[in-house]
């Protein structure tokens, strides 16, 4: 079982180097592509639009043609599309194969997860997906180190050659992994996988190309109108579907929803500061990619090194560790507009770290706070729609931010056009941050009576919360 662990955290390892590594590439991209601000924000947006768009439906593929051939097929899917990624000459190709790849990445993701909640049992499981936890977040953290030094040292098209030389290995070594068959009549829910997927795309493509198109232009208009219009077609879908995709009733336990949008919110923070950082450090304040990427650590290494911490705090005070959180991170934020052209690095020590603490001190404790006291029967679906609000709100986000920054500047991200569009982005960024506090707050506190509990939340004595 070492070996099955091993490959499939390997594959974990790729995901959000792609994320976060292609931030550091913007720049060069734009440069030798002659591509402009809203299709090169397409190269992470198409990305990771697709890899949360596509994560719930790969997640009932896996449960009916099975985890290994998923797992494998995802591996394919994205290590393909790296590597046209490093060989594309036209930015309209280069989105097109990122977007494939966020698909891909979708179905690795859950095949692998999946793989691995099959292959182990109790107390090896959960060590199995602690260090899952721990490749996850060490890839997003280093994905602007490393995506700076492969852009300094071989150009931007090794950010998307290197994953795919590592999916190669890996499915080179599918075969080792065990068997495990889909589950037993489970079907895939088409109408639920097609509304959610459409709408979320039709809500990106809105925000990438309102600045470029204009908000009231037809075009922008109907897709945002389309959105919205899936999205409500998809909640009734849903709740009339004998299998469906997501069990949206989840979002009536106050708790679970408290929990939900608090790491969306703290995703919706960090993410669109990691990608769009970058371009700033290099465009505007004018360090050598390399050296953008040392700088991000400031912002990226709390969010490794601290969710132990965070575990301990969560165990007696959940709530306030939650709260905390966010509001540090939103903190971070707003302090990101002392940021300027001539900021040296202790300069944005403060901003960075605070950033990163709120993210590391909640990472990998939301979940199990979420699902914590949940029938184990939903258990799993809990699972599935946390991280679908989690990434669905994250990729929304950052989607919204490269709004902001295309409208503000005036699709030129240099000079004080870009630093004054940046800091009303963080100060964008710091207002969800308060509001997701708030709603953790109030969402989070303990039920003024028995009656008004949630139904679906088991009799505990565990049941205890701080606030």
């Amino acid at each position: 079982m070492r070996k099955t662990l091993l490959i499939v955290l390997v594959s974990f390892l790729t995901i959000p180097l792609t994320i976060t590594g292609a931030s550091v590439a913007l720049p060069g991209i734009r440069a030798e592509l002659g591509a402009g601000l809203a299709a090169t924000q397409w190269v992470v947006n198409g990305y990771n639009a697709c890899f949360a768009a596509f994560l719930v439906f790969a997640g009932s593929l896996t449960d009916v043609l099975g985890r290994r051939r998923v797992f494998a097929c995802g591996v394919a899917l994205f290590g393909v599309s790296s590597l046209a990624g490093a060989l594309a000459g036209d930015i309209v190709v280069l989105n097109l194969v990122r977007a494939l790849g966020g698909i891909g990445a979708a179905a690795a993701t859950t095949g692998g997860s999946s793989i691995l909640a099959a292959a182990f049992d109790g107390r090896a499981r959960a060590r199995a997906f602690g260090l899952l936890g721990t490749v996850l977040g060490a890839g997003l953290a280093f994905g602007p180190t490393v995506g700076g030094l492969l852009v300094e040292w071989l150009g931007w098209r090794a950010v998307f050659a290197v994953p795919a030389a590592i999916s190669a290995v890996v499915l080179s070594l599918v075969r080792v992994l065990p068997r495990f068959g889909g589950g037993e009549g489970r079907t895939v829910d088409w109408p639920g996988a097609a509304l959610f997927t459409t709408s979320l795309l039709l809500l990106i493509f809105a925000l990438d190309e309102g600045p470029a198109l204009g908000f009231g232009s037809p075009l922008v208009v109907g897709a945002l109108a389309a959105a919205v219009l899936l999205a409500s077609l998809f909640v009734v879908v849903e709740r009339r579907s004998a299998d469906p995709m997501v069990q949206l009733d989840l979002l009536a336990d106050r708790r679970f929803l408290a929990f939900a949008l608090a790491a969306g919110a703290l995703m919706g923070i960090l993410v669109p500061l990691v990608v769009y950082l970058p371009s700033y450090l290099i465009s505007v304040v004018g360090v050598e990619p390399g050296q953008a990427g040392l700088w991000l650590l400031m912002l990226t290494v709390p969010a490794v090194v601290l969710p132990p911490a965070g575990a301990a705090l969560a165990r007696a005070w959940p709530v306030t560790t939650v709260a905390a959180s966010v509001a540090t991170s939103g903190l971070g934020a707003l302090l990101m507009v002392t940021v300027g052209p001539d900021s040296a690095p202790v300069g944005m020590l403060a901003p960075f770290a605070l950033v990163g603490v709120g993210v590391g001190l909640s990472n990998g404790v939301l979940d199990g706070l979420a699902i914590a006291e949940l029938p184990r029967e939903r258990v799993g679906a809990a699972a599935g729609l946390f991280n679908t609000a989690r990434l669905a709100i994250e990729t929304v986000m950052l989607a919204g931010a490269g709004a902001m920054l295309a409208a503000l500047s005036g699709g030129r991200l240099e000079g004080e056009a870009f630093t004054g569009a940046l800091h009303t982005v963080c100060l964008a960024l710091a207002c969800l941050a308060a509001v997701a506090t708030v709603c953790v707050i109030v969402l989070a506190r303990p039920a003024p009576s028995p009656e008004a509990a949630s139904p679906m939340r088991t009799e505990s004595k565990k049941n205890v919360t701080d606030w």
